[in-house]
Formats: C-alpha cells, sequence, structure tokens
C-alpha cells in the first residue's frame, strides 16, 4: 500500500496552536504531511518564508513524530491543488473554526473538487480551546505589546518577543 501524503497549505504567519491542533489531527490521517506555506508578492508578511518553514519545521516536526508521520515544509506561490499535485497529496487538509469557516471553506473545496477530483478535501474541526486563535489576531496583540502564550508555540513566541521587542 502506497503512502497516504495529505497537504495543509497556509501563511502561517506566524504558526498558531490553532494551527498546530490541525497538524496534529492530520498527522493522524496521513502517512506524510506537507506543509504548504502560501507566497504571495502582493503580501507583506511579519516572518519571511524561510523563517516560517523553519519555526513550522521545529514545532511540528516532533509531533509529527508522536503520530508516526513525515512531515515536510514547503513554500508555493500558486493553487494549493498543484502543489497537492506536484507532491503526490490525495488528501487537502483544511481546519475549522465555526461557520463562517466552513461556509468559506465548503466553496473552495468544491472548487479544487472540480479542478482536481483526484484530492479529497478533509475538514478538521478545530478543538474548543483553540477555536478563536487567529495568526492575524495573533499578530496585532503582539505588535501591541499583548501577551500571546497562550495562543502560540514558546519557539514562536520566542521569535514574536524579539520581533515587537521593545
Amino acid at each position: 500500500m502506497k503512502p497516504r501524503t495529505a497537504i495543509y497549505g497556509g501563511s502561517f504567519d506566524p504558526l498558531t496552536n490553532g494551527h498546530l491542533d490541525v497538524v496534529r489531527a492530520a498527522c493522524r490521517l496521513s502517512d506524510r504531511l506537507v506543509l504548504a506555506v502560501g507566497v504571495h508578492p502582493g503580501k507583506a508578511p511579519l516572518f519571511s518564508a524561510e523563517e516560517r518553514l523553519a519555526m513550522l519545521t521545529e514545532v511540528c516536526a516532533p509531533v509529527a513524530a508522536e503520530e508516526n508521520a513525515a512531515i515536510e515544509a514547503i513554500t508555493f506561490d500558486g493553487l494549493i491543488v498543484n502543489t497537492a499535485r506536484d507532491v503526490g497529496a490525495s488528501l487537502l487538509i483544511r481546519g475549522l473554526r465555526d461557520g463562517t469557516d466552513l461556509d468559506y471553506e465548503m466553496q473552495m473545496a468544491g472548487m479544487n473538487a472540480a479542478m482536481a477530483p483526484a484530492i479529497q478535501t478533509v475538514f478538521l474541526p478545530a478543538s474548543p480551546s483553540v477555536r478563536p486563535i487567529t495568526a492575524t489576531l495573533v499578530r496585532q496583540i503582539a505588535a501591541m505589546g499583548g501577551d500571546v502564550s497562550a495562543f502560540v508555540p514558546a519557539p514562536v513566541l520566542e521569535r514574536l518577543k524579539t520581533r515587537f521587542r521593545r
């Protein structure tokens, strides 16, 4: 039986405990999880693509190992379904926090299915403790000197403190 590869794409700017929750669940569904960092020329991220790849690898590799899954982090700048094809993924992982996410993600899943019928979108509901966490809110709170330690893994917290040192 060939290994089951899943792909989980996002900006991961920064990686949050919500992302980590989805990564853990995705590792339980796959033999190999590809974390795909979206790089878009029009956006000015807080962390460079290289920094985000490093954070993903540092934080998520131990989680994947606990779940007996291989993990890798890559960048992409086009459609996630094309990247999924390129890495041999049959599962496209999407996390859901609430009904608003569901409405948007259902539309995306429909479009992705039309473009790549062999790739199945899998929705993973966020654990209750991480549902309110968004990378946007984490960035805003950290930029204003707030404590985001409950929302991000420790290595990410250290990078945020360095970035927003006052």
